[in-house]
């Protein structure tokens, strides 16, 4: 009988998991692992909410194990010698893991695979986190692709059955090692504290992902419809459980197959956006800190500090930006177009250095991917693979009024403006001066004036843009 380990990452899940299931079906004691990387979470905040995700994702995933005398082996340190470490602790003759993308995860898995060598211990990794991989889309001429639209109608094209069937884990589950009880570090032994100011609300674990993808079923339908309203419970608010794998990519794929219509068709592509990035960043690593448009790298950003320093706390003036960095701050999530109106201002208004703002994002995010992150970012700068010009700039008070018409979103997150009627909510400092002292409003005291004249700025960023481009 030949002993396999499975080593659990952005993968936190015992159902539809391609390496758990392909080890079981190999392998006749099959051990599930999981290292805390201390090379990942030395540098977190002691209160970051992830790791507390992290945790009870796990609790969840040994309570399933227990159920057949089985556990999850837990390590603190560095995966470079912690995996080949328990490898060799229960003479294990593979290590199985699924696939990782980032440039710093590859050059991980690499030592790791090339360590386990030197013992005689096979590395296996396979593909589970994303329906395609690396270059298994690429165009006529057989090059990555560099804009969405012809990406997507590829993805499209190659998404057959197989390749989004489930990898089943429960029939083999009797090849589970038989390994006694043993608790799971707690967030303190871990150097971590429960996060007291931002409460953690986020349903955790494979059992949270499946409560909300099946609340998301009943409203996938109207998605395209309600998903840009931040008010609105438009959302699916899987992007935390995609990202640490809690609950399949093929599962959710299937789901949106699974109901025709413009709702279901408007989320998958949102999905294969994700997919977009990863394939992007694999191709070009360097993207994770130059642009990939070369003559964007070194715009001349003033990077005005104390601008940066009103834009993270939520103190621009200008409410919807406001709000939507106040929910990032006390929640740890953001919604996807706030997302986009949050990076245009401090790319496009405030004058800021796009990396500035893609690293804000990456501390606070709990479902912070690097792919979607550096790629989302470079398309709000307009210095990425993005079909759009680099003079789209979003007009914060045009899109507040549109999105949040009624203003109860600013409301929520801004409650100092919450007495403002809805024609004021939007760009306080053109209010009436009683609309101000009726709301008890004094400008520049309860809430700010505004950073920045928006107009004035587009200017600026224009021109910025234009000389950098030779245009």
């Amino acid at each position: 009988m030949t002993t396999a380990l499975v080593w659990l990452r952005r993968d936190l899940r015992l159902s539809d998991h391609a390496a758990l299931s392909v080890a079981l079906q190999e392998h006749g004691r099959v051990i599930p692992v999981f290292v805390f990387d201390r090379t990942i979470l030395d540098p977190l905040p002691p209160t970051d909410r992830r790791v507390a995700f992290i945790l009870e994702s796990l609790k969840e995933i040994q309570a399933r194990l227990r159920e057949y005398g089985s556990g999850l082996v837990v390590r603190i340190g560095d995966p470079r010698t912690e995996i080949p470490g328990l490898a060799h602790e229960f003479q294990a003759s593979a290590v199985y893991a699924n696939r990782d993308y980032e440039p710093a995860a590859i050059a991980r898995d690499t030592a790791i695979a090339q360590s386990l060598a030197g013992q005689g211990i096979q590395w296996v990794d396979v593909k589970d986190q994303v329906i395609f991989e690396r270059d298994e889309i690429l165009s006529r001429q057989g090059t990555p692709f560099q804009v969405f639209t012809p990406y997507w109608r590829s993805w499209l094209q190659k998404l057959t059955p197989v390749a989004m069937a489930e990898y089943p884990v429960t029939p083999y589950c009797r090849n589970l090692a038989r390994l006694p009880a043993v608790p799971l570090p707690s967030l303190e032994e871990l150097g971590f504290a429960p996060n007291d100011e931002t409460p953690f609300t986020l349903t955790v674990g494979e059992s949270g992902a499946a409560t909300l993808l099946a609340d998301f079923a009943r409203r996938i339908e109207h998605y395209h419809v309600l998903r840009d309203y931040p008010a609105r419970k438009g959302p699916s608010y899987l992007s935390t459980h995609l990202r640490f794998g809690t609950v399949s990519i093929r599962q959710l794929v299937r789901l949106a197959l699974a109901n025709p219509g413009e709702g279901a068709e408007c989320w998958l592509k949102e999905l294969c956006w994700r997919e977009f990035y990863q394939q992007l960043l694999w191709h070009r690593p360097d993207l994770v800190e130059h642009t990939f448009r070369p003559e964007f790298d070194r715009l001349p950003f003033p990077n005005r500090e104390d601008w940066f320093a009103a834009w993270c706390a939520g103190r621009t003036g200008y409410p919807l930006v406001d709000a939507g960095m106040r929910q990032l701050n006390q929640t740890g999530w953001m919604h996807n177009r706030l997302r986009m109106i949050t990076a245009s201002f401090l790319v496009k208004d405030l004058l800021i250095d796009w990396r500035r703002g893609e690293r804000y994002f990456a501390e606070k995010l709990l479902d912070f991917d690097l792919a979607s992150n550096n790629g989302g970012w470079q398309w709000a700068a307009s210095v990425g693979c993005d079909a759009q010009p680099w003079f789209r700039i979003f007009n914060p008070v045009t899109q507040s009024r549109k999105f949040d018409p009624a203003g109860h979103f600013i409301r929520r997150y801004c409650p100092e403006l919450a007495r403002l009627p809805d024609s004021a909510i939007h760009a306080p400092w053109l209010a009436a001066p009683l609309e101000l002292e009726s709301a008890g409003i004094r400008q520049g005291q309860d809430y700010p004036h505004p950073l920045v004249d928006h107009a004035s700025q587009r200017q600026a960023a224009l021109a910025l843009f234009k000389a950098a481009s030779g245009r």
